[in-house]
């Protein structure tokens, strides 16, 4: 909703790039003649053909060759090379998003990282941090109000599920999304004209009544304390489109927060488990009004672990019992939500879930959170693959009768714990070689490269494995 933002372009460029390296790759008329329907050739040469052009591509490019899959000796304990990541960029726009189904650890990141931006979209608490906001804050007008009677239909509407609840906070998030889409809401960028804000609001109100019966608003007491409040409101009201792209253009670097996680994306999501909004990459380009040839960096906020705080399906979910492993982890990792205090349901890390995540958002480098917390078991699993009906299943169902189903089932592949504290350590061979191990085959069976490693609840107490960003090793010693 506000603050301070940052990041390069990416993946949209590449066909524009690429169209131009094979317009400057020099061919010969050998290399044309080989791919020529009308003289075959045998489909080994065509072949060797196509993977030198492909060859000379890359280099015209600047493209390194891939690296070489790591595959460690069986029983042997892991100590491979760690591979290479992105660097942070000097400019552009930077995207921290969870993976999962929120609370993941997503400001402890963008804590460390904000240091070094110009900035920064979505922070909060700065008040209560100690941070000086009065006119560094930035609300946008076109943000949608959020009032009280939305948060007491949402308190109406969740009692009245019952059993097939959804687990809503009951801050009236979804009602004034429902306002917004039915085209009767109101917004920030309103208050600058009272007289139209009281027009559209006595028509939210009218609505809202009419479609609850049994609300009643005091529309005019509601008005009159809006009144109080509009100049307040306006002094940091702005177009924030226009803002967001003047300090791309400026050269600034900006980073995003995203809000919630991908699983409670309203359309990827577990629905109707969900949230109202689009909590994954497509709300950075709609909710600050940039183009995606602007961003850069997406960093998936992932925990070594899973959780999740109310309802709705979770394939890898410890149940809970005395002693149990999910009461550990509960335990051990603080897991209780941030809003309503409720202790969060905890599982093992789900691959086909972070894959699906991973396809959704294009993760650039992972942040993995909480890995201190699996410090003391003795093993621990990995869900790697959903089956039914002992078939296995290649993406996360979209239809949740079947996650429900006694025949959907999770196979887990099993790896070492270990008993060392990892919350001192700062490199990442300063970790147990389990430790170690764990990182690695979950960077392996995700795809996607392990940047930040949680090793404890401390501000700095993460573990960063990329160049050119060594604030945390720095500030530690």
């Amino acid at each position: 909703m506000f603050s301070k933002l940052a990041s390069r372009p990416i993946a949209i460029g590449v066909a524009a790039s690429l169209s131009m390296a094979l317009a400057a790759t020099t061919t010969t008329s050998n290399d044309v003649a080989s791919c020529d329907s009308s003289s075959p050739v045998p489909v080994s040469k065509m072949l060797s053909t196509i993977q030198s052009s492909l060859s000379r591509i890359e280099a015209t490019l600047g493209i390194p060759p891939p690296a070489p899959k790591y595959t460690p000796p069986s029983g042997a304990s892991y100590n491979p090379t760690v591979p290479s990541v992105p660097p942070v960029t000097p400019h552009g726009i930077d995207i921290v998003l969870g993976a999962q189904w929120g609370d993941e650890g997503k400001g402890k990141l963008v804590d460390i990282l904000s240091q070094t931006y110009d900035v920064c979209a979505r922070l909060k608490s700065l008040e209560l941090a100690g941070v000086k906001w009065e006119g560094r804050i930035k609300l946008s007008d076109r943000a949608h109000l959020v009032f009280d009677f939305h948060q007491e239909v949402d308190g109406k509407q969740e009692s009245k599920l019952g059993r097939n609840k959804i687990g809503t906070t009951k801050k009236g998030i979804g009602p004034a999304y429902a306002s917004k889409i039915s085209r009767n809401g109101v917004r920030v960028g309103d208050l600058k004209d009272m007289e139209y804000f009281e027009e559209r609001f006595r028509i939210l109100c009218d609505y809202q009544m009419q479609a609850n019966p049994g609300l009643k608003i005091d529309v005019e007491k509601e008005l009159d304390y809006y009144r109080k409040i509009s100049p307040y409101v306006q002094n940091m009201t702005t177009d924030t489109i226009e803002y967001t792209n003047q300090a791309y253009l400026a050269g600034k670097k900006i980073l995003v927060e995203g809000a919630n996680a991908t699983m409670l994306d309203i359309d990827f999501g577990t629905y109707p488990f969900v949230t109202s909004s689009n909590p994954s990459i497509g709300s950075v380009l709609t909710g600050l009004g940039v183009s995606p040839r602007k961003l850069n960096g997406i960093y998936g906020t992932v925990k070594a672990y899973c959780t999740r705080v109310g309802e709705g399906p979770f394939p890898t979910e410890l149940v809970d019992q005395p002693g149990s492993t999910g009461e550990f982890l509960r335990s051990n990792g603080y897991e209780f939500g941030t809003t309503t205090g409720r202790p969060r349901r905890c599982g093992w890390l789900d691959i086909p879930q972070m894959k699906f995540s991973t396809n959704i958002n294009g993760f650039t480098s992972l942040n993995l959170t909480k890995l201190d917390v699996l410090t003391g078991l003795p093993e621990l699993k990995i869900g790697i693959r959903y089956t039914l009906d002992g078939k296995p299943i290649d993406t996360m169902p979209a239809n949740l009768k079947i996650m429900t189903s006694s025949k959907f089932k999770v196979e887990y592949e099993v790896l070492p714990g270990w008993t060392e504290d990892i919350s001192t350590c700062t490199k990442f061979a300063e970790l147990p070689p389990n430790a170690q191990k764990y990182v690695l085959r979950v960077q392996e069976l995700i795809g996607v490269p392990i940047r930040w490693i949680g090793v404890g609840p401390n501000r700095l107490d993460v573990v960063d494995r990329g160049p050119g960003w060594d604030v945390v090793e720095q500030k530690r010693m």
